[in-house]
């Protein structure tokens, strides 16, 4: 065992890559279910996101494409989630699961030809004084564009609920559907817009996931992380605040543990891999004692006829 070999800097460096993934789909997630709208499919629209991204990308050569492709796969996957919920009225729950399953086999499906496949290196972002201050400048300003797209994301969501109308209105379809019809808000229109924002970001996350954080395509390879990006949002008391601190949990602990098994720590490699996960949730509960509720139209049906 050899601790002496992990280099604080570049962990902590690594913290804030390993937490865009997860970030990115949350903070979209945290916007839809402000609306209202429960969407279990983050897995589905993540993992589609990764496909379509690392697709485009390597067959012209454009990271930047690629993400935008993984954003506009996810987003079409979500809009599918709208039309089942929002036009058919089916149940948020049932709907959510079934397009996390469909995407699933839909990115295998697409998938084949891409295993193996190097996609083109995504550069990161040369920012000259800040990037040559020592210990700040490796941790916070040595990374690729979409970390910094993530940050801001979270920064605008933040704003947005909190101060501006468009943020009022969400929040009031969230609280009350019925009693923001009444008051002329278009309810529909604001949910469809929300599950699209939120599909679109965790599109962008699978894609960082296929083209930044682990280099090339394999079927799953979300592994779970659109699972722990809803339970982000609610043990976050839907505060985007929190959903920053609990991706970066997440993030770090992930990448602590890929140190530590490469230190040669004596601890099973199974209880490691676990470790994210039990510490991300258990450290969230404890986040969430203050019992802030949830949108009180969350998961329930609009019918516009009333």
């Amino acid at each position: 065992m050899d601790l002496g070999s992990i280099n604080p800097i570049l962990l902590l460096a690594s913290i804030m890559a390993a937490s865009t993934p997860i970030l990115l789909a949350a903070i979209g997630e945290l916007v839809v279910e402000r609306a209202g709208v429960l969407n279990l499919g983050v897995e589905g629209m993540m993992i589609t996101g990764a496909i379509c991204g690392f697709a485009l990308a390597v067959n012209t050569g454009s990271p930047t494409l690629g993400f935008a492709a993984g954003a506009a796969g996810g987003a079409v996957l979500s809009l599918l989630f709208a039309l089942l919920t929002q036009v058919a009225l089916a149940n948020h729950v049932a709907s959510g699961l079934a397009l996390t399953l469909f995407g699933l086999g839909l990115s295998a499906l697409l998938g084949q030809g891409y295993v193996g496949v190097k996609p083109p290196p995504t550069a990161r972002l040369d920012i000259p004084v800040l990037g040559d201050i020592p210990v700040l400048g490796p941790i916070l300003f040595s990374h690729d564009l979409m970390v910094y797209v993530a940050l801001a994301l979270v920064a605008v969501v933040w704003a947005m609920l909190k101060y501006s109308r468009a943020g009022l209105i969400l929040r009031a379809v969230g609280e009350n559907h019925d009693a923001a019809h009444a008051l002329g808000y278009k309810v529909v229109r604001v949910r469809v817009l929300a599950i699209a924002f939120g599909g679109a970001c965790a599109g962008l996350g699978g894609a960082y996931l296929s083209l930044v954080r682990v280099p090339q395509w394999t079927e799953g390879m979300t592994a779970g992380a659109g699972w722990i990006a809803l339970a982000l949002v609610v043990f976050a008391s839907w505060k985007a605040s929190r959903v920053l601190l609990g991706a970066w949990l997440f993030g770090g602990v992930s990448v602590l543990q890929l140190n530590l098994q490469a230190a040669g720590v004596a601890i099973p490699v199974e209880y490691l891999s676990m470790s994210p996960y039990l510490i991300t949730i258990v450290v969230l509960v404890i986040m969430s004692a203050d019992k802030s509720r949830a949108p009180a139209s969350l998961g329930r049906i609009f019918h516009a006829s009333q």
